[in-house]
């Protein structure tokens, strides 16, 4: 195995692990009665993510060097990705649902960033292939993402608003 098939058998079941754990807050969100929107989007995250990661696994094992300075980027995001998580805590997803009597998060990444959640995607998105020197691949997949990602705050931001402006925010 090279390493960076490597890599990208370690992303796949990194991204496994934080789908049982978007899926346990999901039920339990859903319990208390919140609501999921932007259902139509959903799926089509999913495949371009499943996707990406299928590309990346045929292709990576071809890589001859590793482009360093994108891998670094990579990696330091990842502890930003984890940020995000402990953050949001239970309200953590990989779907839009809203608990309308709960105030909107503010604390941590989201104190400064509205989306930081979907920035650091697209930025894994692009700097994990441009790594293994596929551009293409990551030209692509980005582009496909950030369409997506669009779409999917339009729907997020509908659905929150309300939350945003009736309530008071949780520091």
């Amino acid at each position: 195995m090279t390493s960076a098939s490597f890599i990208v058998v370690l992303v796949a079941l990194a991204r496994g692990l934080e789908l049982l754990h978007a899926r346990r807050n999901e039920r339990r969100l859903l319990a208390e009665g919140a609501t999921e929107v932007g259902r139509a989007h959903y799926p089509l995250i999913v495949g371009l993510h499943l996707a990406w990661l299928i590309v990346l696994g045929v292709a990576a094992p071809s890589v001859v060097a590793l482009r360093w300075p994108w891998l670094a980027l990579f990696l330091l995001l990842q502890p930003a990705r984890l940020w995000i998580l402990a953050s949001l805590g239970r309200f953590w997803t990989t779907r839009v649902i809203t608990l309308s009597a709960q105030p909107l998060i503010r604390r941590g990444p989201y104190r400064l960033v509205r989306h930081p959640n979907y920035l650091i995607v697209e930025l894994e998105i692009v700097s994990l292939p441009l790594a293994f020197g596929l551009d293409g691949v990551a030209l692509l997949f980005g582009l496909a993402n950030a369409a997506l990602l669009l779409w999917r705050i339009r729907v997020e931001d509908r659905a929150l608003d309300p939350r945003r402006d009736a309530m008071p925010t949780q520091g």
